[in-house]
């Protein structure tokens, strides 16, 4: 296998299948730089740990994998007395440039980095977080800022089953969330489909996240909407009106 050492990170939190994990194991054996790094990203690894992790679907480790294959892997790094033959090998007469020395531990850097990154979307599978994209946290501050912004304002409506959509806006911001606990599944084929209200007009504003427990950002003009509601349509389609089946409507004025 090519760039075996790029397995490294995949090998530390176990997201390889049998046939890659021999091959490996057999090249670690030979290899003092993956056993070191190896070790290292472990116990990284390790921190993610403290919760019983569930088993990730194969979707999940397809996109660890790919993740971990954009980084470009390092060679094993040469002992310094091996380095200094090489670049007796490499010297020329004097009026030829020098070659150009790359630094190797910006790249190990940013290697590690992704295989952080990777070990905290297989811990999010145990610990039921819904993960959206690897390492972007930037939404859960945008919650909190508008919940949060002096003019905020949260309505509530329960729905059928016991559970309830909450949706916070503020208008100074220009922006607004819905939050929806115990929401049931949407039916086969179907999907929630968010909206915000203008004088009388419906206008997408995103699709509800799957999930029981979800919480998605209301896309469009928030600080002239006066209501918001949420509406069962087909899976796929990008609708311009939502249907007669409304689960959860919102007044602003209320």
């Amino acid at each position: 296998m090519s760039d075996i050492h790029a397995l490294s990170g995949a090998y530390a939190v176990h997201a390889l299948d049998e046939d890659e994990r021999s091959e490996f194991e057999r090249h670690l054996a030979t290899c003092d730089t993956c056993r070191a790094e190896v070790d290292s990203l472990a116990e990284t690894a390790a921190l993610f740990a403290e919760t019983t992790l569930g088993t990730p679907p194969a979707s999940l480790r397809e996109r660890v994998l790919a993740d971990i294959s954009t980084v470009r892997p390092l060679p094993p790094a040469l002992p310094e007395q091996a380095r200094h033959r090489a670049d007796d090998r490499t010297e020329g007469p004097a009026d030829e440039p020098a070659a150009t020395v790359v630094a190797l531990a910006p790249r190990r850097r940013r290697r590690v980095a992704s295989f952080l990154a990777a070990a905290a979307a297989v811990a999010a599978v145990g610990t039921g977080i819904a993960v959206t994209q690897l390492n972007d946290d930037a939404p859960q501050d945008t919650f909190s800022a508008i919940a949060q912004a002096p003019d905020a304002r949260t309505f509530t409506t329960e729905l059928g089953n016991g559970g309830s959509a909450t949706v916070v806006v503020s208008k100074q911001r220009n922006e607004a969330y819905i939050e929806a606990k115990r929401m049931p599944a949407a039916p086969s084929g179907k999907q929630y489909v968010l909206w915000l209200q203008h004088d009388g007009t419906m206008t997408q504003a995103g699709v509800m996240p799957e999930g029981a427990d979800s919480k998605v950002k209301l896309s469009g003009d928030a600080a002239t909407a006066d209501g918001a509601a949420v509406s069962i349509e087909d899976a796929g389609t990008a609708p311009t009106q939502p249907s007669d089946d409304v689960v959860a409507a919102f007044s602003f004025d209320a």
